[in-house]
């Protein structure tokens, strides 16, 4: 990669890096300190133990988050961890000194907005290559280390964070921290994966042909076949016949118009859906429009 395309990438890691700080001092500034509102990451057990004993919120918010920076440092890479440290100190230094208004005390709107920030902070972060919260350090970390998966570890240091919330300022603001924690991961993934997370539909029709000259001509998509067999049934009377195991890669926006097509095409056809992390190289967009 040359010199030029290394220095716009790592503009516009910066840029998303400032982006999600900005978004989380209003979480944190407008919504959810003067609220006592967490979000169950290490920033939220960051701005508990500012709660609890009034010390300068920029020292836990660095020296809770730099020991995973460190860990992300020599499991992942430098860039990452050098992202990840620019992004923490940005943050404490612009919560410690920022100051905005308490936006609302509304407990609901405090949940979804202050959530909805957070969950836009570390999806910018994370898009940056970095993260914004030691957890998702842990998290990653130890899914490649252990048997549990990455939500569970995550849900398991937010519960310990939200039952000492609850203890110290009642079950209410730990619920409500609670409702905000989920809008943060709703938003961060829309922000990671976009509207347009990709998807696979797998497709099993004795009328194959129409379907792949409709995918292709009419939806513009790519498709990939697979040589099967049909016709297996659960009461023992077979009648097993060669078929082509149609596979093509959707957004989520596509698949109700893609399967509303292929209904109508074959109303018998067989069709699993499976969501999928990430989808490089071939042809994933459409060249033509879609009908309804």
């Amino acid at each position: 990669m040359s010199e030029t395309s290394n220095s716009l990438n790592t503009l516009k890691s910066l840029g998303y890096i400032l982006l999600g700080v900005l978004c989380a001092v209003i979480a944190f500034r407008g919504f959810m300190i003067p609220n006592h509102f967490l979000d169950g990451g290490i920033n939220g057990i960051s701005i508990l133990a500012h709660e609890l004993t009034h010390i300068n919120i920029a020292i836990p918010l660095i020296l809770f988050n730099v020991p995973f920076v460190y860990l992300g440092y020599k499991k992942i890479g430098h860039k990452f961890a050098t992202l990840s440290l620019i992004a923490i100190v940005l943050l404490a230094l612009a919560v410690q000194s920022v100051n905005i208004p308490t936006i609302t005390e509304d407990k609901i709107l405090i949940a979804i907005f202050g959530g909805l920030f957070i969950g836009l902070a570390n999806g910018f972060v994370i898009k940056a290559g970095a993260a914004l919260d030691g957890l998702e350090i842990i998290a990653l970390f130890t899914n490649r280390n252990s048997k549990f998966k990455t939500h569970e570890i995550q849900m398991l240091i937010a519960t310990i964070v939200f039952v000492i919330l609850g203890l110290e300022y009642g079950w209410d603001k730990s619920m409500y921290s609670i409702l905000t924690y989920f809008t943060a991961i709703i938003t961060s993934n829309y922000v990671i994966s976009g509207f347009e997370e990709f998807t696979t539909l797998t497709i099993v029709s004795k009328r194959e042909e129409e379907i792949k000259d409709m995918l292709v001509r009419e939806f513009g998509k790519a498709i990939t076949v697979y040589k099967g067999e049909r016709g297996y049934l659960p009461n023992g009377q077979h009648s097993v016949k060669d078929c082509d195991i149609i596979v093509v890669v959707v957004t989520r926006l596509e698949i109700h118009y893609i399967e509303k097509s292929i209904y109508k095409t074959d109303p018998e056809a067989f069709i699993y859906v499976q969501s999928i992390k990430e989808v490089k190289g071939g042809v994933l967009k459409e060249v033509s429009g879609h009908h309804d």
